[in-house]
């Protein structure tokens, strides 16, 4: 992906996340005022209901202005105009409260004229749990004489109690928020160290091919010179010199290919091919090499899949190369082809060192190596088993391996068969 596109994509989503989170808490605010405001119809409503109690069976109306007054959210003034007894007033503010499901604690007050001051009454706990320090203050009212104040201390908390839900959905999208922070850093991290490896990868490939083929031109011109054909010793070091250059400038290669293709995808030249003639010329490539390797083919010719030619060639050689490498005797390996129910199932079995269960899901990780002494000894980077697990990726193969029971391991791929 395009860093453009990525970048667009990252600040989207961050001005959605933020957008959702900045509604959330709006809504939540929104809720709490909408509990503020039914708390208090709730209560004014109680608190007409215990004047009403208090001027039955009395020969006085009731009287015509609204006697209730809320002087603050958690503060009320009840004006009754009559006389009132202090456990009948509590009697009825318990009741009435608890008839609108207003469960929060509550302390009340009244006005003794004869005093002209106010009279705490009591704090009413609806769990029996009074506070450690109660509310001795109450100010006092002009122009009434017969009235009582009623103060709510828990009010707010009572109220975001109610709002459980809400808080729970914000701290959600907090952490959800924190989360995609988070996890967009790390991709911006990861992305900046992968294209500096890959942007290394290069230069350092490229700056290598450059001395490597000067070497390559000047050994073999040296190696047609007469002194040297004519001296055996000259000649194989000579002949050693052109070999490894070769091989150090076949790993090369293999890395820019690698590079190329986390870069962009590979391109596949899917045919019809025969694999049994493939395979064979693979080992018959390297026993040239190899002489004390021995390779024991299982198959049935013509066997043909849908597949890179190139590409499949080099899958072979880079399982034959690997059961090589990590080998301490002679190499024996067995190549089965099995064909059932639509699959053709390839096998490559060694008589190899083996690998730790703990490692088998490392294997085809770009770099790794086998932390052992014999990977040790064995020259490479780490890049044959990536390739061989992108290729039977890009066409669609399943690469599995599987420690045998004796000694060495089983690389077995799934192929679809060819119709």
């Amino acid at each position: 992906m395009k860093t453009k596109n990525l970048n667009i994509i990252i600040v989207l989503g961050l001005v959605a996340t933020i957008g959702i989170l900045i509604a959330q808490l709006l809504w939540t605010k929104e809720a709490f005022n909408l509990e503020e405001k039914k708390f208090s119809q709730r209560t004014h409503i109680a608190l007409l209901e215990v004047v009403k109690k208090l001027y039955q069976g009395k020969n006085s109306e009731l009287p015509i202005q609204n006697p209730i007054k809320k002087i603050a959210n958690d503060y009320y003034i009840v004006n009754v105009e009559n006389d009132f007894q202090p456990d009948i007033l509590e009697h009825y503010l318990k009741s009435e409260f608890t008839k609108f499901n207003i469960n929060t604690d509550f302390e009340y007050a009244m006005y003794n004229c004869q005093s002209d001051e106010m009279v705490y009454g009591n704090y009413v706990s609806f769990d029996n749990s009074g506070p450690d320090v109660k509310s001795i203050y109450f100010p006092k009212h002009e122009n009434l004489v017969y009235y009582f104040a009623i103060r709510f201390p828990d009010e707010t908390s009572y109220l975001l109690s109610s709002l459980r839900f809400w808080f729970v959905l914000s701290l959600a999208l907090i952490i959800i928020l924190l989360v995609y922070v988070y996890s967009i850093y790390t991709i911006i991290q990861q992305k900046k160290y992968s294209e500096l490896q890959r942007d290394f990868i290069n230069n350092m490939t490229h700056e290598f091919k450059t001395p490597l083929s000067s070497i390559l031109l000047a050994s073999n011109y040296l190696n047609k010179q007469e002194s040297i054909t004519t001296n055996p010793k000259l000649e194989k070091y000579t002949e050693i010199i052109i070999n490894q250059t070769k091989k150090l400038n076949s790993h090369i290669e293999q890395i820019l290919n690698i590079a190329k293709s986390d870069n962009a995808p590979m391109v596949m030249d899917k045919k019809e091919v025969n694999i049994v003639p493939i395979i064979k010329d693979v080992i018959e490539n390297m026993q040239l090499k190899h002489n004390d390797l021995t390779v024991k083919i299982n198959a049935e010719d013509p066997t043909n899949i849908s597949a890179d030619a190139f590409h499949f060639t080099n899958i072979v050689y880079n399982l034959l190369d690997n059961s090589i490498k990590y080998c301490d005797e002679n190499p024996v390996i067995n190549i089965n082809v099995i064909e059932n129910n639509g699959l053709i199932k390839l096998e490559f079995s060694d008589n190899g060192i083996g690998i730790l269960n703990k490692n088998l899901n490392f294997i085809f990780d770009k770099f790794y190596r086998i932390p052992s002494t014999k990977s040790n000894e064995v020259n490479g980077f780490g890049l044959g088993l990536y390739y061989v697990k992108k290729i039977c990726t890009q066409h669609q193969w399943k690469i599995n391996p599987n420690n045998n029971t004796d000694k060495g391991i089983t690389i077995s791929i799934e192929i679809p068969k060819s119709k």
